[in-house]
């Protein structure tokens, strides 16, 4: 099936970021040389990933990446990139739970060498599931497993949130609230619609997400329960796997201190954005696959905690997604990739399931 080409994610050139890199690399590790420079294929439209090798006797790491904040010129996702927080995150993860994120090495706070903030960390090797086309087309490897195979990354997935969750000390994460007045979930929504208002700043608003918001604070839980780190892009398509076990957990950007179905409202609706667009496209998807009522149940059992409001908190993550995909449908049209239609609400790949979700319709 044709697909529309993959919207311009940055305007730095890989070979001349390399040269920079081993510039900085020699004053750290003098006469490191930096090869087999590339980009993944699936790097994102936030921060980007360079992928290298290290080559010096005393390097800590041979197979590296290099994440960086996004390019200013690229017409950022998001406003602002805290690479340190990054860092701090994935140390903290990998310092106090067993979920497996990949080691974290040298930080540059300077913008200098990259011209952004940086930090180097370990190269996971193993497959990912894809997000274009989404895994739940025909024609790759994760639609091509067996059910059982399925069933087994299922398991594997939803065990690392609950690992995560249960196991990280919930006030080493509070570092992460944003400013604000209110209890973790409601600082977390209102630094929602702060970032919708820089992304529809000076441009047409969103009817769509401004009733989604209105319909949040209807359903607003009576008990929001306690706050714990949330890693934030919770879905399989940040994970790698080595078959279908996964060893390395990845984009940590959006990281949170928040309650726990935040997190797993986003792995259900992440899910079911790809399948209704596969199903919307004529084909089957993977119908039995993370299936909501599946993966609370697991969640509870793996926990001890029954997750509660999920209607709230699946219409939030569907919300979450929308301010997204508006951001990066404007960030389209700067490129010159779409034009702006007349309804802002059709830049939202998902209008049709979050406008159910607004009105109580989609499960």
């Amino acid at each position: 099936m044709a697909t529309a080409p993959r919207p311009r994610t940055s305007t730095r050139e890989p070979e001349e970021l390399g040269r920079r890199l081993a510039a900085w690399l020699d004053t750290r590790l003098p006469g490191a040389k930096v090869t087999n420079v590339s980009v993944p294929g699936s790097n994102g439209m936030s921060s980007e990933t360079l992928l290298f090798d290290l080559d010096h006797p005393e390097a800590p790491l041979r197979a590296c990446a290099l994440r960086l904040a996004a390019d200013p010129a690229a017409y950022t996702v998001f406003p602002t990139y805290d690479m340190p927080r990054q860092h701090r995150v994935m140390s903290l993860v990998a310092e106090h739970t067993d979920v497996p994120v990949p080691r974290v090495q040298w930080l540059e706070e300077d913008p200098g060498p990259l011209g952004t903030p940086f930090f180097v960390m370990a190269r996971a090797e193993g497959r990912v599931p894809p997000d274009v086309m989404p895994y739940t087309y025909e024609g790759n490897w994760l639609h091509a497993a067996t059910d059982a195979e399925r069933a087994a990354l299922q398991e594997a997935s939803i065990s690392l949130l609950a690992r995560l969750h249960d196991q990280f000390p919930a006030k080493k994460a509070e570092f992460l609230l944003p400013e604000g007045t209110g209890s973790p979930l409601r600082r977390h929504v209102d630094a929602q619609r702060a970032y919708y208002a820089w992304v529809v700043g000076g441009l047409a608003p969103s009817p769509l997400i401004e009733r989604a918001f209105a319909r949040l604070e209807e359903l607003w839980p009576r008990e929001e329960g306690p706050a714990v780190l949330n890693w934030g892009d919770a879905r399989i398509g940040n994970v790698v796997y080595d078959g279908f076990t996964p060893v390395a957990v990845l984009d940590w950007e959006m990281a949170a201190y928040a309650p726990r179905e935040v997190d797993l409202g986003w792995t259900v609706y992440l899910h079911r954005f790809f399948q209704d667009l596969t199903v919307g496209f004529g084909q089957p998807g993977l119908p039995d696959f993370l299936r909501r009522e599946d993966l609370e149940r697991r969640y509870a059992e793996l926990t001890g905690h029954t997750p509660r409001d999920m209607e709230f908190h699946t219409l939030y993550a569907a919300l979450r997604h929308g301010i997204v995909m508006l951001r990066i449908a404007y960030r389209q049209a700067h490129f010159g990739e779409v034009e702006i239609p007349a309804d802002p609400d059709g830049l939202i790949l998902h209008h049709a399931s979050l406008a159910a979700m607004v009105q109580g319709t989609y499960w």
